[in-house]
């Protein structure tokens, strides 16, 4: 069966499942690059995973800044949640695994580089693209993150103290969580221009992540 496009999902389909069902192919192809399928076999290492947790801290550095500034777009002020932010909790994470200050200490990938500096051309909680960030990023930590949790512990040893991460807990129940944040997606009142554009930038996103998934088994594989 062939992947589904823009064009394929039915605009009158809500905004959500527009946003899920347009990135498949992207998020397919980001879930399954060879360093994340390394990491979650566990034939990777604690060191690793230090790694790619570095990256992440930088990527949520800078869209937190930008979830912080500019007016909201309307309906979207539910969306910008601050239980949601992940850079304390990631710092707190890598001061367990033995990275301090990691802003000083540590540097951006390339293919990091290049997300950041995209991220920090949007215009805030005003820019329909940082929808698609928020979405392809915190949605996933929601989904997915207690899996990913367990994994790395099973794997390579990681104690809770090293995955707070994944934990939100100031959200009382994550999966009614999940169902308010669509519910406040299909609420959004774009213009068909804006809505291509966010779907157009939620393909991105997953296309971006990839690009820092891609370089990390570069990486790992000259070690």
């Amino acid at each position: 069966m062939g992947k589904t496009n823009l064009h394929d999902v039915s605009a009158s389909a809500p905004l959500s499942r527009q946003m899920r069902e347009s990135s498949q192919q992207q998020h397919e192809q980001a879930e399954s690059s060879p360093f994340v399928a390394q990491l979650m076999r566990g034939t990777l290492s604690l060191d690793d995973y230090t790694t790619y947790l570095v990256q992440l801290a930088w990527l949520y550095d800078a869209l937190e800044r930008q979830v912080a500034h500019g007016d909201a777009l309307p309906g979207s002020a539910p969306l910008w949640d601050s239980r949601l932010n992940r850079v304390d909790a990631i710092s707190a994470d890598l001061a367990h695994l033995g990275i301090a200050d990691w802003k000083h200490t540590t540097a951006p990938s390339s293919s990091m580089a290049a997300y950041i500096a995209h991220l920090d051309g949007l215009a805030g909680r005003a820019d329909v693209r940082l929808v698609a960030h928020h979405y392809t990023r915190y949605l996933g930590d929601l989904s997915g993150g207690q899996a990913i949790a367990a994994l790395v512990a099973r794997h390579y040893g990681a104690t809770p103290d090293q995955l707070s991460f994944y934990r939100f807990d100031n959200i009382d129940d994550i999966v009614r969580y999940k169902e308010a944040y669509r519910g406040h997606l299909d609420g959004l009142d774009l213009t068909p221009g804006e809505r291509e554009t966010l779907i157009t930038e939620v393909q991105l996103a997953f296309t971006m992540n990839q690009r820092v998934f891609d370089e990390l088994a570069v990486v790992q594989s000259a070690r």
